[in-house]
């Protein structure tokens, strides 16, 4: 069974290795220590870990109803206007999302580059949902 770092778990799980490393400690999910004394943690482990995390993000506050299931919070990297349509990037992890929309939207969601967003992919298209 593959192993990860607490660098790259964190990395899949898209939280930063401080993160990552308090889940450790916390007993959040197990570790084990290899030769060379690094902490890694089981890919199993790791996996159903990765679940738990996504099930339990947002609160009861933060709750957003929408059809599209595949959903990655980031944050807005690049906003490009034109004149009808708009290009946003979000960056979410290790994942570049970029989407086509119009400029009326991307300015009723008030999107500037360095705030959280959560870009949601369904079919070919992929939504955005402010923060």
């Amino acid at each position: 069974m593959q192993s990860y770092t607490i660098g790259q778990a964190a990395r899949l799980l898209g939280v930063s290795p401080d993160t990552a490393r308090r889940w450790a400690d916390a007993g959040r999910v197990a570790t084990h220590r290899d030769e060379a004394g690094r902490r890694l943690i089981d890919g199993r482990a790791l996996a159903a870990f990765s679940i738990e995390v996504s099930q339990g993000a947002g609160g009861e506050d933060e709750a957003v109803y929408t059809s599209a299931r595949n959903a990655f919070p980031g944050i807005v990297t690049a906003v490009k206007l034109g004149d009808v349509a708009a290009q946003v990037e979000i960056q979410a992890g290790p994942h570049r999302l970029v989407s086509l929309l119009t400029r009326e939207a991307v300015e009723e969601l008030g999107l500037e580059v360095g705030m959280q967003a959560t870009a949601r992919v369904k079919s070919t298209s992929v939504h955005i949902d402010r923060v």
